[in-house]
């Protein structure tokens, strides 16, 4: 109950972490960098269809031998020159402001953005009243030019953290200029379902360079290398040295007309990129914060423990393909949850499950083999009890002749030194073979082989181990004993074995577990054990052992039908040995 409490604890924290990185700007920074990860992914895209630039770059410059602004007679040969190409919208990323020294240039690029109708002007500057400055900031010259005026600005909320990653709607309380090109180009402005609170995606489809780009040089000398006819051209600075140049989600050092004519790619597209409905948001988020706790409460041990690590991976995975179909899932958000949880549920495990793990592999090293604790351990997965299965093993039951007649003539102290001699030798024939000591009885051992970890040939091993009791091991004993403590009688032992249907598990309370194997395969062993005293021999072993074993039968004799105390019909038994 205590770790179902703390799990849905952990769940409830971990919630409370993913939604609060979602709905907050806490892990903005964070997030914002999952998407141009997820850029970085998706690589360079195909170059738009209807947007070309051109380009005042450093070879203009150095071609022509001008330095910015460019003359303004200049900019008006080279508007006249794409009109007559067959531009369908010129836009026009090249702020003129007020008037010049050259009153004849300025007239030339009035008339000329006068004849291409349908210009759009950028603007960055704006009267109290809202206008562009652009041509002195009268909208009666701008009506006589039939051009539209529209910031090129990009409002903090669109670039954060100095990265321009949205377009605007609005800005300076005019139509963006994207907005404004766009719906020329369309001949509607673009829908307002691609819209957030912060603007649309930006969907550049490179780093800087992408878009293809005429130089101005080439352009006022004629020689257009892209087709312009029935595209949008956006005309602007893109040399290094005129500073119009800011980082994207797609990298930096992207000159300024190229962002607005990936924006206005982006808006003829359709704003390809949204955001997704608020319940999907949600549900990502429950399902990156609950997956690992909710899985513990349901798994037992650390089996939760693929649930995390499959998240961790589905989780970007999952966003990357997601993004490549069009929306923008939040990742860090989810991530902070998933986190939470997985640090939660593995703190809980640390004080339940791997406790639970350490109390049992502590409790049954002293019976068995490490393997086997290891094994024994998986299959308990954690739990600190074994479920009760019915398994098919071999139980052995040992007893020393005479302990009661020794311990009374022998000093207590070497009554337990006796005891222990005994104990460890005849405990090492049985975990030497895998098998597991259940119990000591005073004097005597219960062993079991095949449970709880089942194998197929317990019956050979437990006759193994049977046979080493019998043999070395109690000489070792019994040398150890006469050396030892002066013990002079000849010792002996009595073996008890038989095969069949066990149930195997752990008993006790919550405070004291100890594992057993009990069932009518149990008693007989014990009564077999108890009989080699009245059958003079050594070991009696139930027929069935010998018709489980998977190697060739050590050297047994028949004793025939043993009679055994609490069951109607004798044993048919054997002993090892020729003479038991």
């Amino acid at each position: 109950m205590a770790r179902t409490v703390q799990l849905l604890l952990v769940a409830t924290l971990a919630l409370a972490a993913g939604a609060a990185g979602t709905a907050t700007d806490v892990l903005q920074r964070a997030e914002l960098a999952t998407v141009d990860a997820r850029f970085d992914v998706r690589g360079t895209q195909e170059p738009p269809r209807d947007v070309v630039m051109v380009g005042i770059d450093t070879r203009s410059l150095r071609a022509l031998r001008v330095r910015p602004p460019v003359p303004r007679d200049l900019q008006a040969r080279v508007v006249d020159r794409l009109r007559r190409a067959g531009a369908k919208v010129i836009a026009y990323d090249l702020e003129v402001l007020g008037e010049s020294a050259d009153v004849e240039a300025d007239n030339a690029i009035f008339r000329a953005i006068q004849r291409a109708r349908g210009t759009v002007l950028a603007a960055t500057q704006f009267s109290d009243e809202g206008v562009g400055l652009t041509f002195g900031g009268d909208p009666a010259t701008h009506r006589a030019l039939g051009a539209v005026v529209a910031s090129t600005n990009f409002p903090a909320r669109t670039a954060r953290g100095g990265v321009i990653r949205r377009v605007p709607r609005t800005a300076d309380g005019v139509p963006s200029f994207a907005v404004a090109v766009a719906t020329r180009f369309a001949g509607r402005a673009p829908g307002a379902s691609g819209f957030g609170d912060d603007g649309a995606w930006l969907d550049v489809p490179g780093p800087a360079g992408t878009i293809p780009t005429l130089s101005f040089s080439d352009v006022l000398a004629g020689r257009l290398t892209q087709d312009v006819r029935g595209k949008v051209v956006v005309v602007g600075s893109t040399a290094p040295g005129l500073q119009d140049i800011s980082p994207t989600a797609a990298g930096a050092g992207v000159p300024g007309p190229e962002i607005q004519a990936a924006a206005i790619d982006t808006l003829l597209r359709g704003a390809p990129l949204r955001d997704p409905a608020g319940a999907v948001v949600a549900l990502l988020v429950a399902a990156a914060a609950l997956l690992t706790p909710l899985s513990a409460l349901g798994l037992r041990g650390l089996c939760w423990l693929p649930v995390p690590a499959l998240s961790l991976v589905a989780l970007p995975v999952g966003a990357q393909l997601a993004f490549g179909a069009g929306t923008v899932l939040p990742v860090a958000g989810p991530a902070a949850g998933l986190l939470v949880g997985l640090a939660g549920t593995t703190v809980v495990a640390y004080g339940t499950d791997l406790r639970d793990r350490r109390r049992l592999r502590a409790q049954f090293s002293r019976f068995v083999g490490p393997q086997v604790v290891d094994a024994m351990v998986d299959a308990a997965g954690g739990e600190a009890r074994l479920g009760g299965r019915r398994v098919e093993a071999t139980v052995l039951f040992c007893d020393l002749r005479g302990f009661t007649t020794l311990a009374e003539r022998l000093d207590p102290p070497a009554v337990i030194d006796l005891l222990n001699l005994y104990l460890s030798q005849m405990s090492d024939a049985i975990l030497d073979q895998g098998g597991t000591v259940v119990t000591y009885l005073g004097d005597g051992i219960m062993a079991v082989f095949g449970a709880p970890v089942e194998c197929d040939d317990h019956a050979d091993r437990a006759l193994a181990a049977a046979a080493d009791m019998l043999g070395g091991r109690l000489r070792a004993f019994t040398a150890a004993a006469r050396s030892g403590l002066g013990v002079q009688e000849e010792l002996a032992i009595g073996v008890g074995v038989c095969t069949g249907p066990v149930m195997s598990g752990t008993v006790g309370s919550s405070r004291r577990l100890e594992y057993t194997a009990v069932g009518d395969t149990t008693n007989t062993a014990a009564r077999l054990q108890a009989a080699c005293r009245e059958l003079g021999v050594t070991s009696v072993i139930a027929t069935a052992t010998r018709d489980a074993l998977t190697r060739p039968a050590p050297p047994l004799r028949d004793l025939g039908p043993v009679a055994v105390r609490g069951r109607a019909k004798p044993v048919p038994a054997l002993t090892l040995g020729p003479g038991g």
